[in-house]
């Protein structure tokens, strides 16, 4: 699986809006994110550039749960 290297917060953010998420708090540099697609599933981005890998993974994998997705599909439509 090839995970995307030096991607901020910021980007993320804005690849995730087309899947329904917005966001919806920030405390400090953590930035809330919730869609309520296939219900309600909120997730927490810290506000980092780039993102560390492990991070972007653990997030990318949250969602792609929430989705009933692969991980892989999910990387390939966000960053394909």
């Amino acid at each position: 699986m090839k995970m995307p290297r030096s991607v901020s917060a910021e980007q993320l953010i804005r690849k995730l809006r087309p899947l329904g998420y917005e966001v919806t708090r920030q405390t400090g540099s953590h930035i809330r994110l919730t869609t309520e697609m296939n219900g309600r599933h909120s997730i927490t981005v810290p506000n980092h550039d780039p993102l560390r890998i492990g991070t972007l993974a653990s997030i990318l994998g949250d969602v792609s749960q929430h989705l009933n997705r692969s991980k892989q599909e999910l990387i390939d439509e966000l960053f394909g």
